[in-house]
């Protein structure tokens, strides 16, 4: 999938979408730092990763009594795993991939350094878990609205699924459980896995809420006098198929093609921004898509 975008240096459009990704990882800053960091969860990724070591590693050293730097741990992964993805991938990872996870780096350091290693609700890990998944989730989502991705294990994923040909989305799950399961493994009480999932949960959620809808794929439909263009999107860009429905239109009983496709949600997002550039007139028809099941997609026999 292509995701790598190009807004004019200073334009309008790349005023919002640093804007976004800099309120995004800010804001998912604090739900590690002030929610999740303190009560030793691990909701997947690298920093489930980053923070399961900050603490093994709590005053082994006199150099790091705190333990090692959540965001600097979390960076030091980030970026090996950006270039790898970039040699197997390709070129998907652009400069707001990039800034994205600098930034989330250094503004959870810059917190944890602030606020200290307490907790905002003390003695309530089920409360923290709630809202450092709601703070994560909105932090996520405004980084995915800006056609940016969160980095880390997302990319983990990407590889595998080339490999293997398993469902994204179910990659990222295996991964981000095997995340989970190692905080049972480092603390040795099983409330900790059990609370990052609560955290997993909700911030999904959240994700799907802010990207304006519940469910994971999007059903669309496109009628469009360029619909030779934004099929090449769909089919080249996006790496998803699509089906011509032929269609007239009632006013002019003029014959016209039809483009219907299933997306996810980022996919969906990339592909408005390129309608947008292609043909602003084009009538857009999106549909919750509660479950999907074919080619590219959840197989009847799962």
């Amino acid at each position: 999938m292509k995701i790598v975008t190009k807004e004019r240096f200073l334009s309008k459009d790349w005023f919002k979408a640093y804007s976004l990704i800099l309120t995004g990882t800010f804001i998912m800053a604090v739900g590690f730092v002030l929610f999740i960091s303190p009560y030793k969860l691990a909701p997947g990724g690298v920093y489930g990763i980053a923070i399961v070591l900050h603490h093994l590693t709590a005053e082994i050293h006199q150099f790091l009594p705190q333990g090692l730097p959540i965001g600097l741990t979390a960076l030091c992964m980030d970026i090996p795993l950006a270039i790898i993805g970039t040699k197997i991938l390709g070129p998907r990872f652009g400069r707001k991939t990039v800034v994205g996870f600098v930034s989330t780096a250094v503004f959870v350091d810059l917190l944890e350094y602030l606020w200290g290693s307490k907790p905002f609700v003390e003695n309530d890990p089920l409360l923290s878990a709630i809202f450092g998944g709601v703070f994560v989730g909105v932090g996520l989502g405004l980084v995915f609205r800006s056609q940016a991705t969160s980095g880390g294990t997302d990319i983990v994923a990407m590889i595998v699924e080339k490999k293997t040909k398993l469902p994204l989305g179910q990659l990222m799950i295996y991964i981000d459980s095997a995340v989970v399961l190692i905080t049972f493994v480092a603390f040795k009480d099983w409330s900790i896995p059990l609370y990052s999932l609560i955290v997993i949960f909700v911030s999904g959620k959240v994700i799907d809420l802010i990207l304006q809808g519940a469910s994971l794929k999007k059903a669309v439909f496109i009628i469009s006098e360029k619909h030779e263009q934004i099929s090449n999107v769909i089919i080249k860009d996006l790496g998803r198929g699509g089906t011509y429905l032929k269609s007239e239109g009632i006013f002019h009983n003029k014959e016209k093609k039809m483009i219907y496709s299933v997306l996810g949600r980022r996919e969906l997002e990339v592909l408005k921004n390129n309608i947008k550039d292609i043909d602003p007139n084009a009538f857009i028809t999106i549909l919750e898509a509660k479950e999907t099941i074919g080619a590219g997609f959840k197989q009847l026999n799962e």
